[in-house]
């Protein structure tokens, strides 16, 4: 599982994320409300273990382990995967090098990339000239073919048109095995089970949309570098509408 015990985070030296405590047990996705600038995309990079954010209390701990000074590279070997909001353009790679390299170059790259519709991408050098959609299909690729065991997704609807949003939706269900597809086993269908799912997910959304795709198990605001509001995420979506950020954060919503 994913542990974080009463985190606290600086960068450029200003505090951006204090007391910070997060469990995703195996199987669980959650969801990360919050407005621009109250620290979503911090956690997710502060997760991946980028330098620049750094812990100055606390700890985080991914299977039994103390990850908190690991760098990204030993962090992606465990099993920790990120698709960016705005991920770079790569020029000189192709997708198909990097999504060899992310699957240690023993993965189908063809036929991953027939289930997001995006082998016509292959040969393009990364992010060169995508669309947003074009983008997010990119990263889910590339998480497709890392198959890690825990999955962040910095606001996978951003930038996506409606076209793409049911596609990118049903992707991130089926990684993070919530799609509940048919199995065939000994020539009878039957549905995979809840106890089955080992994948975990940490989601930030503003809209929800991925809500109408992935059945998300629980959902928190980040306001002013502070979780709160433990609870269902649509009732705390719900709670944002009508209400705003401030109302959540009195936590008028009932801890689950």
């Amino acid at each position: 599982m994913l542990q974080i015990e009463d985190l606290k985070v600086e960068l450029g030296g200003s505090v951006i994320l204090e007391h910070i405590d997060l469990e995703i047990r195996p199987g669980e996705t959650h969801v990360l409300f919050g407005p621009n600038g109250s620290g979503k995309t911090s956690l997710l990079m502060t997760i991946m273990g980028y330098p620049q954010y750094r812990v100055v209390a606390g700890k985080i701990m991914f299977k039994g382990l103390d990850i908190t000074s690991l760098p990204i590279n030993e962090r992606a070997q465990l099993g920790i995967g990120i698709s960016y909001q705005r991920p770079p353009t790569i020029n000189g790679v192709k997708t198909r090098q990097m999504v060899s390299v992310c699957g240690g170059g023993a993965v189908d790259v063809e036929g991953l990339a027939r289930k997001v519709n995006f082998t016509g991408f292959l040969d393009r050098d990364v992010n060169a000239g995508f669309s947003g959609g074009e983008i997010k299909r990119s990263e889910l690729l590339q998480l497709m073919a890392q198959d890690p065991d825990l999955m962040l997704f910095d606001e996978p609807e951003s930038g996506v048109d409606l076209e793409n949003i049911a596609l990118v939706g049903k992707t991130i269900a089926r990684l993070l095995q919530k799609d509940q597809d048919e199995e065939t086993v000994n020539g009878r269908s039957k549905m995979r089970r809840k106890m089955e799912r080992t994948k975990m997910g940490l989601i930030i959304t503003h809209t929800g949309y991925i809500l109408d795709y992935v059945a998300a198990d629980k959902g928190q605001v980040l306001f002013k570098g502070r979780l709160s509001c433990v609870s269902n995420p649509r009732e705390i979506l719900t709670c944002i509408g009508e209400s705003g950020y401030e109302e959540c954060v009195t936590c008028i919503l009932e801890t689950s």
